[in-house]
């Protein structure tokens, strides 16, 4: 069990990145039928690993053009910040994203993160006519998902651990069932809402910061219920 007796989870696009990756990349290098996948996904119709299987076959974009596009990609200005702090207090940190890992190790290397444990889809240069193929290491029996967080939530809580997640949006909602408490942001925090699930908005890693003692010295379960309205994120 970690010193602190915590563990976090933390998605990737839309929580340390400002912008989802792999939409972006879409938006940018995607041939023609990648639309249609994402309303198959958003219906229900296909799960996410199905999606993003299908629309990493249709970039168009040379590994320079990747490494080009990846160097603009932000994130979230106080999250080094908010690892050193995790790190100070001895609370081990875990990428866990349905993205893409070639993507996000890329991206955390520019702010010396890339030591960071990662669980994420693996991208990787297909034979042609296709550019690219997605692979998903970390998928798990009966889950749509490329990456199972539940299953990563099940493997840091096999520890002992009590489990934190920091997410914003639908990858996140059946391990948000499953932890000790959600620091969540987006439609994560109607998911927490709606389900009673313990946890607290936030708009960015500068409120995780603020939280994250409270969370590991107990205060933070003595907060007051989050009213509706601000839940409206």
């Amino acid at each position: 069990m970690p010193v602190s007796g915590w563990t976090i989870l933390c998605d990737f696009d839309g929580t340390i990145s400002v912008e989802d990756v792999i939409d972006s990349l879409l938006d940018r290098f995607g041939r023609p039928g990648w639309e249609v996948l994402e309303q198959d996904w958003r219906a229900g119709r296909i799960g996410s690993r199905e999606c993003m299987a299908g629309q990493v076959d249709l970039l168009q974009m040379s590994r320079a053009e990747l490494d080009a596009h990846l160097a603009e990609v932000w994130i979230d200005h106080a999250f080094p910040g908010f690892v050193a702090k995790a790190r100070e207090l001895s609370v081990p940190i875990r990428v866990v994203s349905d993205g893409l890992d070639y993507a996000i190790h890329r991206i955390l290397a520019r702010h010396g993160l890339d030591d960071l444990p990662l669980a994420a889809n693996h991208l990787a240069p297909a034979t042609p006519p296709k550019q690219w193929q997605l692979t998903s290491p970390f998928q798990a029996d009966g889950c749509r998902s490329g990456t199972c967080k539940c299953a990563c939530v099940a493997q840091a809580r096999a520890g002992g651990a009590k489990t934190l997640l920091i997410g914003d949006g639908a990858s996140d909602f059946c391990a948000a069932d499953r932890v000790d408490f959600v620091f969540a942001k987006h439609r994560l925090i109607e998911h927490c809402r709606a389900a009673g699930i313990p946890y607290v908005p936030i708009t960015g890693f500068e409120d995780a910061l603020e939280f994250l003692p409270q969370l590991l010295d107990g205060s933070l379960f003595d907060r007051p219920p989050v009213p509706a309205l601000a839940t409206s994120a």
